[in-house]
C-alpha cells in the first residue's frame, strides 16, 4: 500500500512539474500580449482624441455658421445628428433630406448639395460645397466657411 502512495506522490510531483515548466511560456507571452493591449488601447486613445477634436472643431464651425446666417438655436450644433437638423436649416433644405444623408453613396451627394447651400448663404462661392468630400481640405472648407468674413 504503501508504494501506491510513493506512485501517486511521484506523478503528482511530475505533473505539477510539467504544469510549471509548460505554464512558464505561457506567462511569458502574457508579457507579449500586454505589450500588443499596450498598443492597442494607446491607438485607441489617439483615435478617440483626434475624433474629439475634429468634433469640437466642426460643432464650432456650424454654430459659427448658424450664428452669422441667424439660424435659431445655434447650439444643436453640438448634439449629433441634431446638428444634421440645423445643417440643413441654414442650407435651407427640407428636414427629410436626412433620410437621404442615411443611403450610402447618396449621402456623399447630397452632403456636397447641402454645404454648396450653406456656402451660398454664407455668401461664398458655391465650389467651396464641393471641397467638403476631399480630406483635409473639407477642414479648411468648414472652416472659411464659417470663419471667413
Amino acid at each position: 500500500m504503501h508504494w501506491k502512495h510513493a506512485i501517486v506522490g511521484r506523478l503528482a510531483l511530475l505533473l505539477s512539474g510539467l504544469l510549471v515548466f509548460f505554464s512558464t511560456p505561457l506567462a511569458f507571452a502574457q508579457d507579449n500580449q500586454a505589450r500588443a493591449a499596450a498598443a492597442v488601447g494607446a491607438a485607441m486613445f489617439t483615435f478617440f482624441i483626434v475624433f474629439t477634436f475634429i468634433y469640437i472643431f466642426i460643432a464650432l464651425a456650424v454654430q459659427t455658421i448658424a450664428q452669422k446666417t441667424g439660424t435659431p438655436n445655434p447650439w444643436l450644433a453640438w448634439i449629433p445628428i441634431v446638428n444634421i437638423i440645423l445643417l440643413l436649416n441654414i442650407a435651407k433644405k427640407p428636414l427629410w433630406w436626412i433620410l437621404l444623408l442615411l443611403i450610402p453613396v447618396v449621402n456623399i451627394f447630397v452632403s456636397v448639395i447641402v454645404w454648396m447651400a450653406v456656402a451660398e448663404v454664407r455668401k461664398k462661392p458655391s465650389w467651396w460645397g464641393i471641397l467638403t468630400i476631399i480630406p483635409i481640405a473639407n477642414f479648411v472648407a468648414i472652416g472659411y466657411l464659417a470663419w471667413a468674413d
